[in-house]
Formats: structure tokens, sequence, C-alpha cells
């Protein structure tokens, strides 16, 4: 499929994939035409290159555990490195901090509108 398509089935801009072949994330053939032509599995493959994003996972990790990602939800590693580990946990305990920074800003806010709704309706807190 050309990109245009790929980028309608996946919700993603080719601009996007672009980039994702750029960064060896995904992989086209080219035609003769010079256009590229991806395999019917790269939806998939992109929809997993989304929500590894959407975690928090950087783009050079994402890059290294592809190859382990058996369907789009499963991760498996048979020869998981020390180094791998290492880094998959330090991403962990990355994604752990952030969570709990937006939890914070997000029960800040959410306090704030507490106070300042009942003013603006005309009420007392």
């Amino acid at each position: 499929m050309r990109i245009g398509e790929l980028a309608d089935r996946t919700g993603t801009s080719r601009r996007l994939l672009r980039y994702y072949e750029e960064q060896g994330l995904i992989t086209a053939r080219r035609g003769a035409n010079g256009y590229r032509d991806y395999d019917d599995d790269t939806v998939d493959r992109v929809g997993q290159i989304r929500g590894l994003l959407d975690a928090g996972l950087p783009t050079r990790i994402i890059r290294r555990i592809l190859p382990c990602l058996d369907g789009p939800t499963d991760l498996y590693f048979p020869d998981a490195t020390p180094e791998m580990l290492d880094t998959l946990e330090g991403e962990r305990d990355r994604m752990t901090r952030r969570i709990a920074c937006l939890s914070k800003n997000r029960d800040a806010i959410a306090a704030y509108l507490d106070r300042v709704r009942p003013r603006r309706e005309g009420r007392t807190p």
C-alpha cells in the first residue's frame, strides 16, 4: 500500500510515517516510480509504535524492542540482556514519576476548579 493509504488506515500523518521510516521503526519498498510501498503488517506496526510513544517511550528504545513484539500488546524478549532490562526498568520508573507529577497537577487543577466554580455561579464554597 502507498503512504496515503497507510496514513488513512492508521490515522497517522504522512510526515510522521516518513519520520518513523527515517528512525528505522518501519520499512517500505520503493517502486520504480520511487513511491513507498508498505506491507499490510505495517498497519499493526504503526499501532504498536503509537502505543509505545503514547506510553512515553522514546523512539531509540522503541527501535530496540519492536523486534520483540509478538502482537499488538505482547512484549516478548527471549534473550533480554541486562542492559535492555535496565533500560526498560529506567523507562518504567521515569513513567511512574511522570504519572505522579501529572496526578499532582490534575489534583491541583481540580481543587482550584472546586474553589472557583461556586464563586462564578454565585455560591460560596
